[in-house]
């Protein structure tokens, strides 16, 4: 009977496991495609973040996108608790290029604190910066990562206005969980980009201020 026991719960564990790991390939196998695991993160979110530029680009799966398509803030949407704080961000680990990574990860967007999915209500601390990859450095991967805050927090970084690249180069996103205890991405998704010849004009848009 003991043998019989023992080989039932052998079969239910095999079984579990199997499950876990159909789940865990589901959810970050886009992510694993283009090594933003682990060039960003060691763990997959939970689930895809919806992303959508201009009302109807969507910012899905590695999708390949024009620097002028995303140079505005994007729309985000998540299932959310309304009692809980979340946290936003979007970098890019490819600077200057993917061969020669030397100041990944840069960081184009954060907001903290975010009550339930009120993004607007949020504490902006990185304005918004679009896809700006220079001339010939290939593809860019972007990736845009949420958070489950374990409560309202009080985050020590600065804010950084668009104009402003210190502070954005040398991000480490999973540094930046750790110190804070945000724990695995419940969602995320992420885009590419190449340089196009609209990069220089976003540029002086950027270095002026006026991004939306």
């Amino acid at each position: 009977m003991w043998i019989k026991c023992i080989s039932l719960l052998a079969v239910c564990l095999c079984v579990a496991a199997h499950l876990d790991h159909q789940a865990e390939t589901e959810i970050s196998r886009f992510l694993s495609h283009l090594d933003i695991i682990p060039d960003v993160l060691e763990t997959g979110p939970q689930e895809f973040l919806n992303v959508t530029y201009n009302g109807s680009i969507p910012a899905d799966r590695g999708i390949e996108l024009q620097p002028m398509q995303v140079r505005d803030v994007p729309s985000v949407k998540w299932t959310a608790n309304k009692d809980t704080y979340y946290t936003l961000l979007m970098v890019d680990p490819d600077v200057p290029s993917r061969k020669v990574p030397k100041f990944k990860e840069y960081l184009h967007w954060l907001v903290v604190n975010i009550p339930g999915n009120q993004l607007q209500l949020g504490d902006e601390r990185a304005a918004y910066v679009g896809a700006m990859p220079l001339q010939d450095t290939g593809l860019h991967r972007y990736v845009l990562l949420l958070y489950k805050q374990p409560e309202l927090t009080k985050f020590d970084v600065a804010k950084l206005p668009q104009q402003n690249d210190e502070g954005r180069i040398k991000f480490s996103t999973k540094e930046f969980a750790e110190r804070y205890k945000l724990g695995n991405p419940l969602a995320g998704n992420f885009f590419t980009s190449v340089w196009s010849t609209d990069v220089p004009a976003l540029h002086k848009t950027k270095l002026q201020g006026r991004v939306k």
